[in-house]
Formats: structure tokens, C-alpha cells, sequence
């Protein structure tokens, strides 16, 4: 785990563990107190003339122990357990934005599910670790040697050592079932996982799944998940049950030897019947803590387990680092908007064919660009570049006439408007969406940016209006509904450069040739990129650029691309013949 990370979290909130450990050890110094007092009465009763005065004088006494017991318990449980929920607060958090730092690359290779175990069962086991593990800890430390010191010192000392001669026989076998609890855990823990990213994408699939008639086949998958999870369980379940019954056998003697030795020395009067009371409520008082080692090594066992697995996420460093150093000034600059590529070559981690090879251009303030190309001829991959989504080489993009890795990413992106290519909304509602939770847009700013977008007329036919929640990832509109807010989100930002990434797919010629009218003057003296499968997007960028398979096979205006022989060329024949026979089956 990050080095820094367990120390801050001590930094900040330690001091409620030592006040815990010190109201713990008061609690169990008061709850000691009550088996002597209990042997006093017992003493003071077991005589001819019972002196009533005293028996209510230590009945009081063991009255103000229960109050006492009461209120050191409430206090030291609610600074280490409330503590522990800190800690699960404090590193939920610390991983959501270590989450937030991670490149695209990161969650490419990464299961959703193992993530949310991670956040939700990794977390969790840490917690209850520092939590009831170390209450358990201190409480039975604490409990077990004050009761020893007692039977040692207020009853009989050999009595004491027979006693409790089979509980270091039960600490080793305890210990020994540690090692295998722990390794059980960490599979539970993967399955727990693999559970989780199923869910995940079934619910996130439902469509495709019911569109291919594939219920029955995706439970099927999913029991041999379920099926596995539960051995995994059971597998877990056959140690720690272990741990109980032993220790109560291994007690069970204790108690036996207490009985038939304790009761020789009442009878022979080496101690008094009170004594031999208060040795066993000493005994059972032992008892427990060391019932409890079972439960220590077991949460420890999986807060371990869970450490070592978030420890492999929290050492994952940033792919995208920015060079430049954060400050109040640069974070608040606004950017022109210039944009320059030199030479730009880019292969993906892990491959050595480049996505990108020898891209130049250079666009100024105000300029518009056209990028077309087949699938996967790297019109993303360009965008994903300009966004800093994977680190580029110095001297190859610059903005402004500054290296694009002299700009910080929060900078660099808060002074680009980008429409991906795959829209996402959020659950809530459309105004929340356009204005992506910033308080700082009014109710005129969201209806501009979705009268701009051809959205607004849309919203007003919803029954909320603005307010309409909208499901999850927009599950209850249109796909050409979905971009439209997209687009309005990156409108109503006003943002230096505009980034739209074949984000009119989904519209219909005449709502996108609207659009675009609108955009032309929204984005006036703004810079844009337009992406787009559709020539017709393109028409009015200032410049086109075409790309094939990674590199520039062509570039200029709409009308001098149309007028060469090329793949712009291509690409226009065959979209207009399409337009041509949808428009004669309309026609018939």
C-alpha cells in the first residue's frame, strides 16, 4: 500500500485509538474488581454471624463496578469502533481518487467486480482488523493478565498454573490455523470478485442478453460462479469453525483440574470458599480472551489477506504524470486554443505497431478540423492524445506554443469540451447531466446549451421537463438523445477547444445539418475537432484530414478532397449512394 496512506490515516485520527486503549484498560481494570468482591460477599455470608453492613457495602461496591464497566465500555467502543469506521471512510476515499488518477489503459486490463471487492470486502475487512480485531486484542491482553495477577496474588499460585497449563496447547494449534484461514480468505475474495463482474455485466447487458434469448445460458454461468463462491466459503468455514471447539475443550480441562484441585484446598483450608468462587470467575474471565484468539486471528487473517490485495492496487502508479506543478494561477488559466502536431507517432503499452505515425497539422484560433478515416485508422486515438489520456512524447503536441506536458491534466482538460463516441449519463436528472453537477450554471446557461443541441424540445415533451431522472448510463432515452445532452454538456462549459468524436452518429441528417449550424456560431473564434464516419459533418471545417491506418493519406477543404481521386473520394460515392436508395425507398 501507498507508504503514505496508513501513517496519514494515524496522523489524523491515532489519538482515538489511544483514548480507546486507555477507557479499555480502565473497563477491564473495573470488570477484575468483580469476582473478588463476589468472593468477599460469599466469605462474608459463609460465616455464624452475617455482618449486613459490610455484605451491602460490597454490593453496592459491585454495583458501582457494573455502572462503571458500562460507561468505559460505551467510551472505549465508541472511539476504536468508531474509529475503525474512519479508517473505512478515510481509505474508500484514498482509493476512489487513486482510482480517479488511473489512465484508461488501468481499467482496460482491470475487472469492474475486482475493483468493487476491493472498495467494498477489502475495505471492509481492514476495518473490522482495526476495529474489533484490536479491541479484541487489547481487551483480552488486558483482561487475561489482570485475572492472572489476581489469581495468582488473592487465591493460590499453584492453583493458577494447573489451571491454565492447556492454554498454551491451544494457542499453537491457533496459531497454526491462521496461515490457512488467511489463504482460504484471499480465494473467497476472488470469487466474491468474479461474482461481482458477472453482476455487473449482466445487468449492464440485459438488452443483448434478451435480445439473444441467453437467460437460461447466463444463469447456467452464473450458478458455477455461485457453486464456487460457496465451497470457497465452506473451505474457509471448516478452519475457523475449528477454532471455538477446540479452545472449549482445552477449557473444559482447565475447569476440570480447577474443580478437583481448587475443591481439595477449600476443603483442606488452604483458601476459602470465596477464593475458590472468585478463581472461577477469574477463569471464565481468562476464558474469553482467549475464545476470542480464534476470532483475532481470523479477522486479522483476512484484514491481512485484504491488506496485501489493496496494497497491490494502491502501489499502481499513475501512467499520466504531469510535469508541470500544479498551482492556483495555471489551474485557473484559460487557454486560446492553438493546436499543434509535429510529427506525432503513438503505439499503444504493450504493442509495437503505431496507432498513430508522423501526424502533423497545426490549427489556429478559431479554425475548425475535419478528421474522417475508416474504423480503426485512429481518429480516437488522436482525441485520446489531445485529452492526455496516454502520455505523449515532449516536442510532439503543443497548445498555445507550450508542450502539451507543461500543462497540468486538470488545466489541459477543463479547457476542452469533448463528445465521446460512446455518451455517458449519468442516474439523475437531465439538468444534473448538462451541467455535470457544477452549481456555478443557471437555469438560462442548461436551455441555451440544449436549444444549441436540438435537445430542448426533447425535455420540454418530458412530463419533469429538465428534471426528468434519467436512468442508468440513459437506459430510458434514445441514442441520438444521449448525444445531443452529451453535446450540450460540452457546450454549456464554453470551453477553448471543442473535441466532438463521431458524436452525431446517432442523429438524423436534418437534426444533424441543425446542429451544426448552431455549433458553426457557438464555436466561433473557439477551436474544433470534429470526428466523423459522416462527410456531411465535415463540409464546413476549414481544413480535412483523412486517415488510414494511422496515417495522413489526405488532406484539404471539402471541395478539393471531392475533386481528387482518393479515399475522401471513396468514402463520399458511398454515402451519397446510400442517401440516394434511402431516399428511393422513402420515396416508394
Amino acid at each position: 500500500m501507498k507508504d503514505k496512506i496508513i501513517p496519514e490515516f494515524f496522523r489524523r485520527y491515532g489519538l482515538n485509538y489511544v483514548w480507546g486503549a486507555i477507557f479499555l484498560l480502565i473497563n477491564v481494570y473495573i470488570a477484575t474488581l468483580s469476582p473478588k468482591y463476589l468472593g468477599t460477599i460469599i466469605d462474608l455470608l459463609d460465616t455464624p454471624v452475617i455482618n449486613q453492613q459490610e455484605v451491602l457495602k460490597y454490593i453496592a461496591l459491585m454495583l458501582l463496578v457494573a455502572l462503571g464497566v458500562f460507561v468505559s465500555r460505551f467510551i472505549w467502543r465508541y472511539f476504536i469502533m468508531g474509529n475503525s469506521r474512519n479508517m473505512e471512510c478515510f481509505l474508500r476515499m484514498e482509493m476512489l481518487k487513486h482510482l480517479q488518477k488511473m489512465s484508461v489503459n488501468f481499467y482496460s486490463s482491470r475487472k469492474t467486480g475486482d475493483l468493487m471487492a476491493y472498495a467494498v470486502n477489502d475495505i471492509g475487512a481492514l476495518r473490522r482488523s482495526f476495529g474489533p480485531g484490536v479491541a479484541l486484542i487489547l481487551n483480552g491482553l488486558g483482561l487475561g493478565l489482570l485475572s492472572v495477577f489476581s489469581m495468582v496474588q488473592v487465591v493460590h499460585p499453584k492453583l493458577t498454573a494447573l489451571a491454565l497449563l492447556p492454554i498454551p496447547v491451544v494457542i499453537v494449534v491457533i496459531t497454526r490455523m491462521g496461515s490457512s484461514i488467511r489463504k482460504r480468505f484471499r480465494q473467497v475474495q476472488a470469487n466474491f470478485a468474479s461474482i461481482s463482474d458477472r453482476i455487473n455485466e449482466n445487468i449492464s447487458g440485459i438488452r443483448v442478453i434478451k435480445t439473444y434469448v441467453q437467460e437460461e445460458d447466463e444463469v447456467a454461468r452464473f450458478e458455477v460462479l455461485n457453486q464456487e463462491m460457496k465451497k470457497s466459503n465452506i473451505r474457509l468455514v471448516r478452519v475457523s469453525a475449528l477454532m471455538g471447539p477446540s479452545i472449549q475443550l482445552f477449557f473444559g480441562i482447565s475447569f476440570v483440574i480447577n474443580l478437583i484441585y481448587g475443591s481439595s484446598l477449600v476443603k483442606t483450608g488452604q483458601i476459602s470458599l470465596g477464593d475458590f468462587i472468585a478463581f472461577n470467575g477469574y477463569l471464565t474471565m481468562i476464558m474469553w480472551p482467549v475464545v476470542s484468539i480464534g476470532r483475532i486471528i481470523n479477522v486479522f487473517q483476512r484484514g491481512m489477506a485484504s491488506y496485501k490485495r489493496l496494497e497491490e492496487i494502491f502501489s499502481v502508479e499513475p501512467e499520466i504524470q504531469d510535469d508541470a506543478l500544479p498551482d492556483s494561477e495555471e489551474a485557473a488559466e484559460k487557454l486560446e486554443g492553438q493546436i499543434e502536431l509535429n510529427n506525432l507517432s503513438f503505439a499503444y503499452p504493450g504493442h509495437n505497431e503505431y496507432a498513430l505515425e508522423d501526424i502533423s497539422f497545426k490549427l489556429e484560433k478559431g479554425q475548425i478540423l475535419g478528421v474522417i478515416g475508416r474504423t480503426g485508422s485512429g481518429k480516437t486515438t488522436l482525441v485520446n492524445l489531445l485529452l492526455k489520456l496516454f502520455n505523449v512524447k515532449p516536442g510532439q503536441i503543443s497548445i498555445d506554443g507550450r508542450d502539451i506536458n507543461d500543462y497540468t491534466v486538470e488545466n489541459l482538460r477543463e479547457n476542452i469540451g469533448y463528445v465521446p463516441q460512446d455518451n455517458f449519463l449519468f442516474s439523475a436528472t437531465i439538468n444534473e447531466n448538462i451541467r455535470y453537477f457544477n452549481d456555478t450554471y443557471n437555469d438560462d446557461d442548461i436551455e441555451d446549451a440544449s436549444k444549441i443541441s436540438m435537445i430542448y424540445d426533447n425535455i420540454m415533451e418530458f412530463p419533469a421537463k429538465f428534471e426528468t431522472r434519467i436512468g442508468e448510463r440513459g437506459v430510458n432515452l434514445s441514442g441520438g438523445q444521449k448525444q445531443r445532452i452529451s453535446i450540450a454538456r460540452a457546450i454549456i462549459k464554453q470551453p477553448a477547444i471543442y473535441i466532438l468524436d463521431d458524436a452525431l452518429s446517432a442523429v438524423d441528417t436534418e437534426t444533424e445539418e441543425a446542429i451544426l449550424t448552431n455549433l458553426k456560431q457557438t464555436m466561433s473564434g473557439h477551436t474544433g475537432i470534429i470526428i466523423s464516419h459522416r462527410i456531411s459533418a465535415l463540409r464546413h471545417a476549414d481544413e480535412i484530414i483523412v486517415l488510414d491506418h494511422g496515417k495522413i493519406v489526405e488532406r484539404g477543404t471539402h471541395d478539393e478532397l471531392i475533386g481528387q481521386t482518393g479515399l475522401y473520394q471513396e468514402l463520399y460515392e458511398e454515402q451519397y449512394e446510400n442517401e440516394k436508395r434511402e431516399a428511393f425507398r422513402n420515396e416508394a
